[in-house]
């Protein structure tokens, strides 16, 4: 009877064992090796088709999908996380379309209406409702003052908690939770956001308008309504130039968080511009105003959120308008140590 290849290497490696003791154990343990890299080649083997198809569906869906490849690309080190944007997004066949100098502009929406409202104006581009300086606000707040930043000193040692409402972590691979809970405040007419955070904006434009620049707030808190909107308006714009659905879908994705993932659906986040530079584009970052926010905006709580160089983390394109409050201890070191918002949990929490 033909000798199996299991048989034949215990043959000849027990040969070779009787033939010299002192080779024994070495025998042994080569013995096994080699039994064990062929087993594990049989395995594979046997089974090509069914590890050729998991490979296939994995390669298509990093491929497809416009956020989770840049994720899964730097998690598992398959190219440089420096790399992975380029290869989704600069060096793609896909293209953003060009839009217009007024495309690009602050929008009012004519039929908001308050407190979870709806839209009916066909005309609607996403944008903002409102757009209001610190004497606009104040006007509702009257003779507001807040307190110097001298006297509100950092917490030395301060340890973060995953709990806390300032840290949420909301993103396309981490929706708003389902437990979560807010209370909004007017900011101004129908203009609203997270409550809590009202007395730090405010002290922030305070603080901006000593150095000269007026800030205007735009587009804080979003409905749920309001978001799908916006992304579904961006999405169509797109397929109008041309793009498929998936096109528009990745497009959209890179400048628009997906309804269900956005921190304006919290009031937690804010467009942030000034009144003599209104357009949400990356201009803004080389403003007076974008310069001492991307500086100063920490000494209040508030953070860059999607930082240039870090579009391969967070799958947002550079935005040096959109801000978010985190709390001044979290913001600082954000700043300080150059990090979004998932190194800081990475890292820290």
């Amino acid at each position: 009877m033909k000798k199996t290849f299991r048989e034949k290497v215990i043959s000849k490696f027990t040969h070779i064992a009787k033939k010299n003791k002192l080779l024994y154990y070495p025998c042994l343990a080569l013995m096994s090796v080699v039994l064990c890299v062929y087993y594990i080649g049989r395995h594979f083997a046997t089974n090509t088709k069914r590890y050729a198809s998991v490979l296939f569906v994995v390669i298509f869906f990093m491929n497809s999908c416009s956020f989770s490849f840049a994720v899964f690309a730097e998690k598992t080190g398959f190219i440089k996380a420096q790399e992975t944007y380029s290869a989704v997004v600069e060096d793609s066949d896909i293209a953003l379309a060009e839009l217009s100098g007024e495309e690009n502009q602050i929008y009012i929406e004519d039929d908001y209406e308050d407190d979870y409202g709806d839209y009916d104006n066909e005309e609607y581009i996403e944008g903002v409702d409102a757009a209001y300086t610190l004497d606009d606000i104040l006007e509702s707040y009257g003779d507001y003052q807040t307190e110097e930043e001298s006297d509100w000193p950092l917490e030395d040692n301060y340890v973060f908690d995953s709990s806390d409402w300032r840290l949420v972590l909301i993103n396309k691979q981490h929706p708003i939770p389902e437990d979560y809970s807010f209370k909004l405040g007017t900011i101004k007419d129908g203009m609203m956001c997270d409550e809590r955070i009202i007395s730090d904006l405010l002290a922030m434009m305070q603080a901006a308008r000593k150095d000269g620049i007026n800030l205007v707030i735009s587009s804080p808190y979003r409905t749920d309504y309001r978001q799908e909107y916006n992304f579904n308006a961006r999405i169509k714009r797109y397929m109008g130039q041309g793009y498929s659905y998936m096109d528009a879908y990745k497009l959209t994705s890179q400048v628009i968080t997906v309804p269900g993932a956005s921190e304006h659906q919290v009031g937690l986040a804010l467009d942030i511009t000034c009144d003599t530079y209104s357009s949400l584009n990356e201009g803004f970052g080389d403003t007076k105003a974008g310069q001492w926010l991307a500086e100063h905006s920490c000494e209040y709580g508030f953070a860059l959120r999607y930082p240039s160089g870090k579009e391969y983390i967070t799958s947002i394109e550079y935005e040096p308008w959109h801000f978010r409050y985190v709390g001044r201890e979290a913001a600082t070191i954000m700043h300080d140590e150059d990090i979004c918002l998932e190194e800081f949990w990475d890292r820290y929490l």
